[in-house]
């Protein structure tokens, strides 16, 4: 009778390599808690008739760019799921300064430059983290 070949498993730890943080990127995700000059932008947007397919372009080619750029902890396209032509952009940033630093750019001014022939509105409203 032949010798029947048997094998050990050996357990072994696998650890996760930790990401490196984005640029510009601070306040612990673990927590939730934000840095204290940090600021959420929430952005409605609905689109001139017949511009929804020109607009989600415009507004996706936003984020690439922008959640780059130094002092933007988060920035995220979102399609209404009652309203399907209308769309939201949540925007958390270090502070005023790195908004306002996040409109001088060139991805930001080409988008200011078009969003009035696409858009039939926009609402923005700024908002503080309170716990």
């Amino acid at each position: 009778m032949a010798k029947r070949k048997t094998r050990t498993k050996t357990r072994t730890k696998t650890r996760t390599k930790k990401r490196p943080a984005r640029p510009g990127k601070s306040g612990s995700a673990a927590t939730g808690k934000l840095p204290k000059q940090a600021v959420t932008l929430i952005v409605q947007l609905r689109p001139r008739d017949g511009q929804e397919t020109l607009l989600e372009a415009e507004l996706r080619a936003l984020v690439g760019p922008t959640r780059k750029e130094q002092g933007c902890l988060t920035y995220d396209l979102h399609r209404s799921a009652e309203a399907p032509s209308a769309f939201l952009l949540h925007e958390i940033w270090a502070s005023r300064e790195a908004h306002s630093r996040h409109t001088n750019t060139p991805h930001f001014l080409r988008w200011n430059a078009r969003k009035d022939s696409l858009l039939a509105s926009r609402d923005l409203t700024y908002w503080k983290q309170v716990v």
